[in-house]
């Protein structure tokens, strides 16, 4: 797939729609195009402010300081899917969206797993 079209499956918090189950079953059109996801406070959060993620959001110093990002719920979803979201938003600080997007491709992954 092309590297952009790769870009556009990372959602605003750092998932990579293109490994979800739902989403290769044609089932989900992913974060970034679900109209119907008006639910997200974090996707509504990175649409007004024009960011792609989080990750480029610079009102606080670490992310698990907002609380659109670090909710009840999102803490109940990492422990049962030993999901680690900010550390998804590093490696995209880091490296960027496309090398992160590619990287999840490869391995398959819907965020980086807490070790």
């Amino acid at each position: 797939m092309n590297p952009q079209n790769l870009t556009k499956l990372v959602s605003s918090c750092g998932l990579y729609c293109g490994a979800c189950h739902k989403y290769q079953k044609g089932k989900c059109p992913g974060c970034a195009d679900n109209e119907k996801a008006s639910w997200c406070k974090i996707r509504l959060c990175t649409k007004e402010r024009g960011y792609t993620t989080c990750a480029v959001c610079t009102e606080y110093n670490d992310v698990l300081q907002c609380r659109k990002f670090n909710t009840f719920f999102s803490k109940i979803f990492a422990f049962i899917f030993r999901s680690d979201r900010p550390a998804s938003l590093k490696r995209i600080e880091e490296k960027g969206l496309e090398v992160y997007a590619r990287e999840m491709d490869a391995k398959g992954l819907v965020v980086i797993k807490k070790t």
